[in-house]
């Protein structure tokens, strides 16, 4: 019979991994956490100034579009604009998470978002506008789950889930140019 170190469990060291989880300093990130986490929250950021310049073209779209033939497209525009607030809002949690400061501050959004403002008065070119956004943010979340890999799992499935909404703005978008 062989003696069984009481401190590993499943092949897991407990003591070692609850010894650890004594600094509370660092919250959500444990000893173990595999991210480059400046660089990962700077992405986080930059993704969110992109979601919050997207919350407020949606917006903006929503408040200017006018005429009864464009209530389907107006209420299209709101209720992305509330979706895109709610991304906003995970990553600046996540951010939280990973002891960084989300920034939001209004003076620098749009020159650290990807998609770019859009303030055209036409509806299609809104539209068009907004498709070129959700694009963009497509390929942003694809480049930063390229750059994070597997080294951050929980950032990694919350990008996954943001990605897969936005491509699905991006199929809203261009049905409404059809």
């Amino acid at each position: 019979m062989h003696e069984v170190n009481s401190n590993l469990r499943n092949g897991m060291d407990t003591a070692a991994i609850r010894e650890a989880a004594r600094n509370l300093d660092d919250g959500a990130v444990t000893a173990g956490y595999q991210g480059n986490r400046e660089e990962v929250i700077a992405l986080l950021n930059g993704a969110l100034a992109t979601e919050l310049v997207c919350v407020l073209r949606y917006k903006r779209h929503y408040y200017t579009v006018s005429g009864a033939h464009n209530g389907p497209i107006k209420a299209e525009f709101l209720e992305h604009a509330i979706e895109e607030q709610g991304h906003a809002d995970q990553l600046a949690e996540r951010i939280v998470q990973l002891n960084g400061k989300p920034d939001f501050n209004p003076a620098s959004l749009t020159e650290r978002s990807h998609a770019e403002y859009d303030d055209t008065e036409d509806v299609a070119a809104m539209v068009k506008a907004n498709l070129i956004a959700e694009r963009v943010a497509i390929e942003s979340y694809r480049q930063m789950l390229e750059r994070i890999g597997d080294s951050d799992p929980t950032t990694r499935q919350m990008l996954i889930g943001i990605m897969a909404k936005e491509e699905e703005h991006a199929d809203d978008m261009k049905d409404l140019l059809s």
